[in-house]
């Protein structure tokens, strides 16, 4: 099902690369080189809304990208999957599952101007917290 205001619904003159289920396309914004977007052909909101076959499609697409990208345009890549619908609309959000394929390398511009600061985040697992994420998750 084809959502007329979605901007990857109507995405078809930017696919770089597609199989059934999914398409690449470059990330228009981007945050690096050969940032690339992976996104199923059907409009689909919520990621465990994906069929099996999308997921298989989505997989066999990001695997083929990453490897491209890889030693162009980064050492490394990022693989990311955002589901946050609290955050408003805006020209950066759309209500339709993709992927980020984001190309990295040691100290690079994701480095330097945010992740440097990111060991401030991290805190130590406790045995309460562990217990409470286990059980919610079986």
């Amino acid at each position: 099902m084809k959502n007329t205001n979605c901007p990857f619904c109507s995405a078809k003159d930017r696919i770089v690369k597609e199989n059934e289920h999914a398409f690449a396309i470059l990330s228009n914004p981007r945050k690096v080189p050969g940032h690339t977007l992976v996104v199923p052909k059907r409009h689909v909101e919520k990621p465990w809304e994906l069929t099996e076959m999308e997921l298989r499609d989505i997989f066999d697409l990001i695997s083929y990208v990453e490897q491209k990208l890889i030693g162009t345009f980064g050492d490394g890549c990022d693989i990311r999957q955002n589901y946050r619908p609290f955050v408003g609309s805006n020209g950066l959000k759309a209500d339709h599952v993709l992927f980020h394929l984001i190309p990295r390398a040691e100290d690079d511009y994701i480095y330097q101007v945010s992740e440097k600061y990111d060991s401030e985040l991290f805190a130590e697992l406790d045995v309460a917290e562990a217990k409470a994420v286990t059980a919610a998750i079986k």
